[in-house]
């Protein structure tokens, strides 16, 4: 029994998705960026987004599927290794601010000519929507340590809902700016304001996907404990930060 109990202490779970996640983010990120942008190859380009784009979905099906499919094991390292994840997440994010607070401070006038004003009210009601997805999910969370399956999946539901009533918010946002000549080219802040901002959604709509891959399961009655816990951990970290976007690309 006791060789046993130290076997399982250091046991070690092996996956091939993280690494083949890695590859495809490589591809899709820094060689085509580099190929189109710096080496002016658009063939190229669009080759290396061929390779990666489909190594992303690969990578990301496969680990959500072991998530999902580990329902009844230990928790392991899942809860210990995503705030780590959060942070080097957290580190992205600041550098993008610490480039917006030079451009907004190198300059004598902000914002730059060729800018539109860009309203409160639909950012602070986009706040509410997402402080509210996070009230939601942490509902659902106590209704699953209660046991109550349907209460969880109910919240989840409205949950997404509320997460994809943000990004048409940002949709039409865009839509709204674009149609004001306001594009990514336009000056400095417009490549501050959609790159932020866009960074952020792809950070919503990823928690999204996550969302509905612990419903879909959740349907069939079949719940991981840790991945949904691991889930709500990371919408309450996409939560906080667009607190930091709006006080600091919409108010400031």
């Amino acid at each position: 029994m006791d060789h046993n109990q130290s076997h399982a202490a250091h046991h070690w779970e092996m996956s091939p998705y993280p690494l083949i996640l890695v590859v495809g983010i490589f591809f899709t990120v820094p060689i085509s960026f580099a190929l189109y942008f710096q080496y002016h190859m658009g063939l190229m380009s669009a080759l290396s987004l061929g390779i990666g784009v489909p190594f992303i979905v690969w990578g990301v099906a496969g680990w959500v599927s072991e998530g999902i499919a580990d329902a009844h094991k230990e928790t392991g390292h899942s809860l210990t290794g995503l705030p780590i994840f959060i942070v080097s997440e957290a580190m992205i994010f600041l550098s993008l601010f610490v480039a917006y607070w030079m451009l907004r401070l190198s300059v004598d006038v902000w914002p730059p000519p060729g800018s539109p004003e860009i309203g409160i009210a639909l950012p602070l009601f986009m706040t509410v929507v997402l402080v509210s997805s996070s009230i939601t999910y942490h509902f659902g969370e106590m209704r699953l340590e209660a046991g109550d399956n349907k209460g969880f999946t109910n919240w989840i539901v409205i949950s997404i809902a509320l997460g994809a009533l943000f990004l048409g918010c940002t949709i039409f946002e865009y839509n709204h700016l674009i149609h004001e000549n306001f594009t990514f080219s336009t000056n400095a802040k417009s490549s501050a304001f959609y790159s932020i901002t866009g960074f952020h959604a792809s950070h919503v709509l990823i928690g999204l996907c996550i969302f509905v891959s612990v419903l879909l399961p959740a349907l069939a009655g079949k719940v991981s404990h840790t991945y949904a816990k691991a889930a709500g951990i990371y919408w309450h970290f996409v939560d906080l930060i667009w607190f930091f976007v709006v006080t600091q690309i919409y108010l400031w």
